[in-house]
């Protein structure tokens, strides 16, 4: 008898489609009565700073705590929205169609991303808003009339900026209440930060009188560096009282858990990142 081997046929794996995303007629009722919304943007001009990270882990830990956040992604690299594990081939429309399409942002909002947190996602289209809010009427003021409907019904809208201190970044130093600066403990860590705080200022003076710096926060810590603890020294003579207590350390987890599309609370909730998040929300939340 002639036995002949033949190579198995795989029969091709079928690829499970992702649920649609859901909108923000389907937001869960929320639990408790929200008082003053706060609109706090996470800003700094230079990359790398932990804005992003910031941004989502702060709301998520915000979230867990019982607090109703929105986080708007600002950023045309769209890190918070990736972040939270939203992908970008369902978004149909994002801040940039509320920008420069006038459309609602409540028809923008993915609700219940994670507990207690909805999102104003970003795709590639928000690279060209730079050079298309140039000739439109009254373009500082895009993202605060956007969000103006939305007091009242979050108890805090967090702004993850663009690195770079252009049309975007004007647009959410105008819309903001507050800012908190993250700054990463290494070399030249205050680099760019009197440009930020000039911009500020020119802002504050000019289109938004009650802007002002909610916190310092310091990101990419490590305490077995005395870098990290000099560079913590300096900050906290430059700024005083506004530097958070809360320092955020520098770990693989943190930088493990966006392309899982989870917050580190979720990811690793024993961890020290996660930790520190969760200090650092109490300690936005007691700021008032």
């Amino acid at each position: 008898m002639e036995v002949i081997e033949r190579p198995a046929v795989q029969s091709p794996a079928q690829e499970i489609p992702a649920p649609p995303l859901k909108t923000y007629k389907d937001k869960a009722p929320v639990k408790h009565v929200i008082g003053q919304t706060k609109i706090i943007a996470i800003i700094n001009q230079k990359g790398g700073v932990g804005k992003s990270t910031t941004a989502v882990n702060l709301a998520a830990a915000l979230g867990s705590l019982g607090k109703q956040v929105l986080l708007v992604d600002l950023d045309p690299q769209g890190n918070s929205s990736s972040g939270l594990g939203v992908m970008k081939s369902q978004i149909r429309n994002c801040i940039y169609d509320v920008l420069l399409n006038d459309e609602p942002i409540e028809e923008v909002i993915i609700p219940d991303i994670c507990e207690g947190v909805d999102i104003v996602p970003a795709t590639i289209n928000l690279a060209g808003a730079e050079v298309e809010l140039v000739t439109e009427m009254a373009r500082e003021n895009r993202l605060k009339d956007a969000t103006g409907s939305l007091r009242g019904k979050y108890d805090f809208i967090l702004i993850d900026c663009p690195p770079a201190l252009g049309l975007l970044t004007i647009n959410a130093l105008v819309a903001a209440d507050k800012l908190i600066i993250p700054i990463q403990c290494e070399f030249y860590a205050l680099e760019g930060v009197t440009k930020l705080l000039d911009s500020m200022k020119r802002v504050k003076s000019r289109l938004n009188p009650t802007l002002d710096i909610y916190g310092v926060l310091l990101t990419m810590y490590d305490g077995r560096t005395t870098l990290s603890r000099q560079v913590v020294e300096e900050v906290r003579n430059y700024f005083g009282k506004s530097v958070f207590k809360t320092l955020i350390p520098r770990t693989v987890k943190l930088s493990e858990a966006p392309s899982y599309g989870q917050a580190i609370i979720t990811y690793d909730p024993a961890g020290k990142g996660a930790l520190a998040y969760m200090d650092l929300a109490k300690e936005v939340i007691q700021r008032g």
